[in-house]
Parts: C-alpha cells; structure tokens; sequence
C-alpha cells in the first residue's frame, strides 16, 4: 500500500476546482493523514487555468509535487488534462473529464483546440490507467453543470477504493460530508447526487 498520495487537480476558473481541492484536502485530515496543499495558481474568477497540489500520507514535508510524482490526476477539462501531464509519474491514475472549455484564443480562430484523439493518444503515452468521465453532462442531467466537481470526485473515490490506496477505507458518507459542508444548504442534496452519480459511473466500467 502506498504511505503517500500525491493529488493534482488542474481545471479552468469556474469549475470548482478550488473547492474540489478544498473538499479532497480535508477527506485526507478527517481520515486522519498528514495533508499538505499548495495555493491554488491561475487566473482563477476570469476563466484561467487553476492547478491545485494536495498530498496525502503518514508525513508529508513540501505542499508540492516534484514533476513526473503525481500519483492522482483529476483534470476538470480536456485542454488543461494535456496541459499537465507530465507531472504524472507512469502508470498514474487518471480521471479526465471530457469537458471542453475552449478559451478566447481558439474562439477567436488564432489557436486550434485539441481533439479527442489527440487526447487519448498523449495519455496513453503517460499511462493505461485513465478514466474518462462526461461529468458536465452527467452535471447537466442532474440540473446544474456546476456539480460537475462533485460528479469527479464521486468517481475518485471510487477508483481510490479499488486501488487499494490509503484512502481507500473512507467511507462515501465522509466525503459527502465534506462536500455539503462546502456548498449553500439548497444544493446540498444536489451535490449528493452528483458525487453518487460519478461513483456510478465508474464503478460500471
């Protein structure tokens, strides 16, 4: 069993990465880790790129992750899961979110956005482990694209309890717990959904 985890979360400004980073680095304290996590980087009220670094373990010394030592992806959106890939280390986990955020450079036609086979053609370069999830989609049918956050971490989760990992012991409940916690009461219900509907989706595969 690995003693450490090592969690980077990269989305764009919007999407709740922070408070996915918020809600992950506080399921690690309550299962009672050591939990470092670096401050968020990026433009992150305008639509920018957000990159969150959280670690996990029995003691944890730096915040941050040495490049090629991830050992969780959670990528919020298709450009900013190529944008990071190599921090993983190989045979990372990966669970991408098969969302597109195209940003005023490609809307404008100056850039080209990256196409699905270009996606899963780099992952596969890094790693056979990834998970793809249509979390917006799934988010939208729930009635809300926000929760799109909760619907990953549902299938981190998940994934995290047929690894095997450390971690793999708390119970959904905690990590609902977590989540509601974070949100206005009125969506708490909602959030619930959401992070049994990721955990759904992956546990099919």
């Amino acid at each position: 069993m690995r003693e450490t985890i090592n969690f980077l979360l990269a989305g764009v400004g919007g999407q709740g990465t922070i408070l996915a980073s918020n809600v992950l680095a506080n399921v690690g304290l309550a299962a009672g880790y050591q939990v470092k996590q670096a401050e968020v980087h990026g433009m992150s009220q305008r639509g920018g790129s957000v990159i969150s670094h959280v670690r996990w373990g029995r003691a944890i010394h730096s915040p941050l992750i040495a490049a090629g030592e991830v050992d969780a992806y959670l990528a919020f959106e298709k450009a900013e899961a190529l944008r990071h890939l190599n921090q993983l280390r190989p045979g990372a986990l990966a669970v991408i979110n098969l969302r597109a955020i195209k940003p005023v450079t490609v809307t404008s036609g100056g850039e080209p956005y990256p196409d699905d086979d270009r996606l899963f053609a780099a992952v596969a370069q890094v790693t056979d482990r990834a998970v793809y999830v249509d979390a917006g989609a799934i988010a939208l049918g729930l009635g809300n694209v926000r929760v799109e956050n909760a619907v990953l971490l549902g299938a981190l989760s998940a994934l995290m309890e047929r690894e095997g990992w450390i971690g793999s012991e708390i119970l959904p409940d905690e990590w609902i717990v977590q989540i509601t916690q974070r949100v206005p009461a009125k969506y708490a219900a909602l959030n619930r959904q959401a992070f049994e509907a990721g955990r759904w989706e992956v546990g099919r595969a």
